[in-house]
């Protein structure tokens, strides 16, 4: 297996910021346990090095970029809904291991294995929600109480503003990656918020440092309670969006 380039300069011109070298030895290990994972259940199609540090660690990170460079980093309570192969939770935990990060998941082998990985790679900072975010969201002690979402490659932007919000505390965030965002996504966006206790707070756009892609990172602030009927029905906020 090929190790991970490190890229220190890409990290550095693109996000401000790069590994340490404890750091670096840590997404290799990580590289190596989901690789290693992989060949138990399909947990990522993305294998070759360059391509996982830049889809997966680099992709993971610049979605958490404002407090990569913060001196001192807040300690956050922070949620991966719909965390699939563990992106971005993973390497969110071990880029901040003072962060508590829930990996959150209705395929419950996956988190099966992502448990047992993080076990091998000594991550004690990362627990597990085997369940729908429709099903957490409605259980008291997950209700309101995170500082910040985390959501890639879950479905639509709507969906995933019902999914975040019952989940954040007041003054929370979410950040929502997405890949190309148009004018009609905020319009619609910016129409059901208010009904969930959110408001749109920006939208950042960064482009990958090896293929030249474009992402954005759609940030939501959670202003008021969210009404208790919200998120609806497991497989609601999916098939029918909030328009």
């Amino acid at each position: 297996m090929d190790p991970l380039p490190t890229y220190d300069d890409r990290w550095q011109s693109s996000l401000h910021w790069q590994p340490t070298e404890a750091q670096h030895q840590e997404f290799q290990r990580l590289y190596v346990a989901i690789l290693a994972a992989n060949q138990q259940i399909n947990l990522t199609r993305i294998t070759t090095p360059e391509d996982f540090w830049e889809k997966h660690l680099w992709d993971s990170l610049q979605g958490v970029a404002p407090w990569l460079t913060e001196a001192q980093a807040p300690a956050l309570k922070v949620v991966d809904i719909g965390t699939g192969g563990g992106f971005p939770g993973l390497p969110v935990a071990l880029a901040f291991p003072h962060w508590a990060i829930a990996l959150l998941d209705a395929t419950r082998k996956k988190l099966a294995i992502l448990e047992a990985a993080c076990e091998t790679l000594g991550l004690t900072n990362v627990s597990f929600l085997p369940q729908r975010a429709e099903q957490v969201a409605h259980q008291p002690v997950h209700r309101e109480a995170f500082d910040l979402a985390l959501l890639r490659a879950v479905g639509p932007v709507n969906t995933c503003a019902e999914y975040a919000l019952p989940l954040l505390a007041l003054g929370g965030q979410a950040v929502l990656y997405r890949g190309q965002w148009s004018a009609e996504e905020e319009a619609g966006l910016r129409a059901i918020l208010p009904r969930l206790g959110g408001e749109l707070r920006e939208v950042r756009s960064q482009t990958t440092p090896l293929t030249q892609g474009v992402r954005h990172n759609v940030i939501l602030a959670k202003v008021s309670r969210t009404p208790d009927k919200f998120p609806r029905l497991p497989g609601l906020p999916a098939k029918t969006p909030l328009v």
